[in-house]
Protein backbone atom coordinates (compact mmCIF):
# COMPACT_ATOMS: atom_id res chain seq x y z
CA UNK A 1 0.00 0.00 0.00
CA UNK A 2 1.31 3.45 -0.83
CA UNK A 3 1.28 6.09 1.93
CA UNK A 4 -1.34 8.24 0.20
CA UNK A 5 -3.89 5.42 -0.12
CA UNK A 6 -6.62 5.19 2.48
CA UNK A 7 -5.89 2.63 5.18
CA UNK A 8 -8.38 0.01 6.26
CA UNK A 9 -10.46 1.27 9.15
CA UNK A 10 -10.08 4.97 8.35
CA UNK A 11 -13.13 7.19 8.40
CA UNK A 12 -15.31 6.32 5.42
CA UNK A 13 -16.67 9.86 5.07
CA UNK A 14 -16.70 11.75 1.81
CA UNK A 15 -13.30 12.41 0.24
CA UNK A 16 -11.84 13.87 -2.93
CA UNK A 17 -9.45 11.74 -4.97
CA UNK A 18 -7.54 13.36 -7.83
CA UNK A 19 -5.60 11.02 -10.11
CA UNK A 20 -3.33 11.72 -13.06
CA UNK A 21 -3.12 8.82 -15.50
CA UNK A 22 -0.05 8.51 -17.75
CA UNK A 23 0.31 6.42 -20.89
CA UNK A 24 -1.61 6.09 -24.13
CA UNK A 25 -4.87 7.34 -22.61
CA UNK A 26 -6.10 10.02 -25.02
CA UNK A 27 -8.01 9.29 -28.22
CA UNK A 28 -8.91 5.75 -27.08
CA UNK A 29 -12.16 6.32 -25.15
CA UNK A 30 -10.43 6.38 -21.76
CA UNK A 31 -12.54 9.23 -20.35
CA UNK A 32 -15.77 7.58 -21.51
CA UNK A 33 -14.81 4.25 -19.91
CA UNK A 34 -13.72 6.04 -16.72
CA UNK A 35 -17.12 7.72 -16.50
CA UNK A 36 -18.86 4.38 -17.11
CA UNK A 37 -16.79 2.77 -14.34
CA UNK A 38 -17.54 5.62 -11.92
CA UNK A 39 -21.26 5.26 -12.67
CA UNK A 40 -21.05 1.47 -12.21
CA UNK A 41 -19.37 1.93 -8.82
CA UNK A 42 -22.10 4.43 -7.95
CA UNK A 43 -22.36 7.52 -5.75
CA UNK A 44 -19.28 9.20 -7.25
CA UNK A 45 -19.26 12.75 -8.55
CA UNK A 46 -16.50 14.49 -10.49
CA UNK A 47 -14.98 14.32 -13.95
CA UNK A 48 -12.37 12.91 -16.32
CA UNK A 49 -10.48 15.41 -18.45
CA UNK A 50 -7.70 15.33 -21.05
CA UNK A 51 -4.62 17.39 -20.18
CA UNK A 52 -2.38 19.14 -22.71
CA UNK A 53 0.59 16.92 -21.78
CA UNK A 54 -1.21 13.69 -22.81
CA UNK A 55 -2.38 12.60 -19.34
CA UNK A 56 -5.97 12.22 -18.17
CA UNK A 57 -6.98 13.85 -14.89
CA UNK A 58 -9.70 12.11 -12.90
CA UNK A 59 -11.40 13.85 -9.98
CA UNK A 60 -13.82 11.78 -7.91
CA UNK A 61 -15.72 12.69 -4.76
CA UNK A 62 -17.56 10.11 -2.69
CA UNK A 63 -16.81 7.58 0.01
CA UNK A 64 -13.20 6.49 0.51
CA UNK A 65 -14.13 2.94 -0.45
CA UNK A 66 -15.77 3.97 -3.74
CA UNK A 67 -12.95 6.36 -4.67
CA UNK A 68 -10.40 3.62 -3.88
CA UNK A 69 -12.30 1.23 -6.15
CA UNK A 70 -12.11 3.72 -9.02
CA UNK A 71 -8.40 4.27 -8.35
CA UNK A 72 -7.76 0.51 -8.39
CA UNK A 73 -9.58 0.27 -11.73
CA UNK A 74 -7.49 3.12 -13.15
CA UNK A 75 -4.34 1.24 -12.13
CA UNK A 76 -5.24 -2.35 -12.88
CA UNK A 77 -8.60 -2.52 -14.62
CA UNK A 78 -9.49 -3.36 -18.17
CA UNK A 79 -8.97 0.19 -19.43
CA UNK A 80 -8.71 1.22 -23.06
CA UNK A 81 -5.31 2.30 -24.32
CA UNK A 82 -2.30 1.71 -22.08
CA UNK A 83 -1.80 2.95 -18.54
CA UNK A 84 1.87 3.44 -17.65
CA UNK A 85 1.24 4.90 -14.21
CA UNK A 86 -1.19 6.69 -11.93
CA UNK A 87 -0.39 9.35 -9.36
CA UNK A 88 -3.05 10.41 -6.89
CA UNK A 89 -3.73 12.72 -3.99
CA UNK A 90 -6.48 12.54 -1.38
CA UNK A 91 -8.17 15.66 -0.06
CA UNK A 92 -11.36 17.03 1.43
CA UNK A 93 -14.27 17.31 -1.02
CA UNK A 94 -15.08 20.64 -2.64
CA UNK A 95 -18.48 19.70 -4.03
CA UNK A 96 -20.16 21.38 -6.96
CA UNK A 97 -20.36 18.31 -9.22
CA UNK A 98 -23.91 17.21 -10.11
CA UNK A 99 -22.70 13.85 -11.48
CA UNK A 100 -19.61 12.28 -13.07
CA UNK A 101 -18.81 14.07 -16.34
CA UNK A 102 -16.41 13.99 -19.25
CA UNK A 103 -14.67 17.28 -19.84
Amino acid sequence: MQPSEPRSGEDSGTVRMTAWVRGHVQGVGFRWFTRAQALAIGDLRGFASNLADGRVQVVAEGSRERCARLLAWLRHGDTPGRVDGVTEIWDTPRGGYPDFAIR
